[in-house]
C-alpha cells in the first residue's frame, strides 16, 4: 500500500476539505514515485521493464486511494459511537474499532470500522461494511465476478493461473470453484435470459429496412456430458496429507437438453436466448414455458420457426406453446436416417446406397413424399435389419410429413437444419464441460451450463448483480472479523 499518509480519519470531523485531501494524495503520490524511480536505477529502460514495474506496484497508489475515498465518503460510520441494531433496532455503542482486510482489483486495504454488539440479538454487526456493501469474503465482488467469468471459459486451475498473470493478484482454484458455485446456484432460465426489452430491440435492428418480419428460430437439441455418481463425493480411504484412492465409481454421460432462440438475417446467426441444462423433457419444457410467460419473445413482430430432430415431445411442445411457429424437421437428421436404410439394405454395394440416399433427398427436398413412400413400400428388404430400419423411416416419415417441405421453406428463407442448435451445444456445453478426465456432478454441471447460458445471452452482469444482492441481503451470514 502507499506509504503517505493520504487522508486521515480525524480530518473527517471538520468535514471534506477538497484542497487538503489532494495535497495529500499528491504528497502520497509523489513518495510513489520516489519509490518507483529508485527501482528503476536496477532495471533497463526499455518500455517493457518500465510498465512492467510500474504494473507490480500500481496496487501501492490505487488501493491508497481507495482508502482516501472511503474515509471521504464514510466519515460518519468511522467515528461512529452508537447505532440501531439491523435485526430489532435496538441502540447499541460501539465496542472500539475491528481491523479488516478486503483485497479488490485495485489493491488490498485494511479498513479499521467500529464494531457494534446487540446482546438481545446475539449479534455483531458494522455499519461501514453495510455501507460498502462488502462481500463476506477477503475477495471482493470486482475479483470475485473477473474470476467467474475465467473459470466459465476455462479449467479452474487454468483461472487461476490466467488472473494471477493478467492481474497481478492471487485468487486460488478453490475460492474461484466456491464463487462459481454461489453465482451458479438456483439459476433458472429467467436469470439468464435478456429482458422482453432488449430482445425486442434486437428484432427491431434486424428487421430495420425489410418489407417482411424477420425470421425466429426456435432449435430444441441436446448435448451429451461427462457426469459422476453423487456416491463420488464419499472420502476415500487413505492417510491425510497423502493421496487417497480413487472411490469406485463409474463415469455416466447425460444429456444436457437445450434451446435456442436465434435470427437469421441473410445467413447470420444473431444470438437473443439460450438454455441447457441435465435433465428431463418435462425440465426443459416447463424452462420454455417460463419463457413464454414471460412474454419474452415478440411473436407479432418475427416469423417464428421451430427445428426439431423428430422426436415428438419437442413437436407437442411447439404445437402447445407456439401452434402458429412453422414447424421443420431438421434435413440433416432426416439425411441420418436415410444412410442408415442405405447402410442396412445396401451394405454390399455402397454405391448403390449412396445414389438411392441421394435420390431420395432430392425427391423430398422436392415435396414428392410420396415418391419416397411407394419406393419404400417396394422395397425387398435383404434381411430383417433391413426390414426395420425400412420400417422406422416409413413411420418417421409418416409422422413429419407436414415438416419436410424444403423447397418451399428454402424459398421463403427459413433455415433447414439445427446447425444453430448444434454449434450451441459446442460453445456452451462442449468447450467447457467435456474436456479431458473432467466428470462433473450434475448439479454442478447445471451451475456452470446456466453461467455459459448466460455469457452467450449477455445477461453475466446481470447474473452476477443478483448474486451480489441476494448476498448483501442475506441477513443471516455470519459477521466477518479479523480477516
Amino acid at each position: 500500500m502507499v506509504t503517505a499518509p493520504v487522508f486521515a480519519p480525524e480530518e473527517a470531523d471538520s468535514g471534506w476539505s477538497r484542497p487538503q485531501a489532494r495535497r495529500e494524495l499528491h504528497q502520497g503520490f509523489d513518495l510513489w514515485l520516489d519509490e518507483v524511480e529508485e527501482a528503476m536505477q536496477e532495471e533497463t529502460a526499455s518500455l517493457d521493464a518500465l510498465s512492467r514495474l510500474v504494473f507490480a506496484r500500481r496496487q501501492e497508489l490505487t488501493a491508497g486511494v481507495t482508502e482516501a475515498l472511503v474515509r471521504q465518503r464514510h466519515a460518519e460510520a468511522l467515528r461512529q459511537e452508537r447505532a440501531p441494531c439491523p435485526q430489532c433496532g435496538r441502540w447499541v455503542r460501539t465496542r472500539g474499532l475491528v481491523p479488516r482486510r478486503v483485497e479488490t482489483l485495485v489493491g488490498e486495504m485494511i479498513l479499521e470500522r467500529p464494531y457494534f454488539y446487540c446482546e438481545g440479538c446475539k449479534r455483531g454487526f458494522y455499519p461501514l461494511d453495510q455501507a460498502l456493501e462488502l462481500s463476506e469474503h477477503r475477495k471482493q465482488w470486482d475479483i470475485q465476478e473477473a474470476g467467474a467469468r475465467l473459470a466459465a471459459e476455462v479449467p479452474f486451475e487454468e483461472a487461476q493461473e490466467l488472473f494471477s498473470q493478467l492481474t497481478g493478484l492471487s485468487l486460488s482454484d478453490h475460492t474461484t470453484h466456491q464463487v462459481v458455485g454461489e453465482v451458479g446456484q438456483n439459476l433458472g432460465v429467467l436469470e439468464v435470459s435478456p429482458t422482453a426489452q432488449e430482445i425486442s430491440q434486437r428484432v427491431a435492428e434486424v428487421a430495420e429496412g425489410k418489407k417482411q418480419p424477420p425470421i425466429l428460430v426456435l432449435a430444441i437439441d441436446g448435448a451429451h456430458v461427462p457426469t459422476r455418481p453423487q456416491g463420488a463425493k464419499d472420502p476415500g480411504k487413505g492417510k491425510k496429507r497423502q493421496r487417497s484412492r480413487r472411490a469406485k465409481w463409474r463415469g455416466e454421460w447425460k444429456e444436457a437438453k437445450g434451446f435456442r432462440f436465434y435470427l437469421v438475417d441473410k445467413g447470420r446467426i444473431i444470438q437473443v436466448l439460450s438454455w441447457h441444462q441435465i435433465g428431463k423433457d418435462e425440465e426443459i419444457g416447463e424452462a420454455l414455458r417460463q419463457v413464454k410467460a414471460a412474454g419474452l419473445i415478440p411473436e407479432d413482430r418475427v416469423r417464428l420457426c421451430v427445428i426439431g430432430d423428430g422426436a415428438k415431445w419437442i413437436w407437442n411442445l411447439a404445437g402447445e406453446l407456439f401452434p402458429k411457429g412453422v414447424e421443420i424437421l431438421d434435413y440433416f437428421h432426416l439425411s441420418e436416417r436415410l444412410h442408415k436404410v442405405a447402410l442396412a439394405q445396401f451394405g454390399d454395394n455402397p454405391l448403390q446406397g449412396r445414389q438411392w440416399v441421394e435420390a431420395t433427398k432430392a425427391r423430398l427436398f422436392f415435396g414428392y413424399m410420396d415418391w419416397v413412400q411407394l419406393d419404400l413400400e417396394g422395397m425387398k428388404p435383404k434381411d430383417e435389419d433391413a426390414a426395420e430400419e425400412i420400417r422406422k423411416l416409413r413411420g418417421y416419415l409418416k409422422e413429419n410429413q407436414g415438416r419436410v417441405k424444403y423447397r418451399s421453406l428454402r424459398r421463403k428463407g427459413y433455415p433447414l437444419g439445427s446447425g444453430g442448435i448444434e454449434s450451441a451445444n459446442k460453445f456452451i456445453s462442449h468447450v467447457r464441460l467435456k474436456r479431458s478426465g473432467a466428470w462433473w456432478y450434475v448439479e454442478r454441471a447445471n451451475m456452470m451450463l446456466a453461467l455459459r447460458c448466460a455469457k452467450y445471452n449477455g445477461t453475466f452482469s446481470q447474473v452476477f448483480e443478483l448474486y451480489k444482492q441476494k448476498s448483501i441481503g442475506d441477513k443471516g451470514r455470519p459477521v466477518p472479523r479479523n480477516k
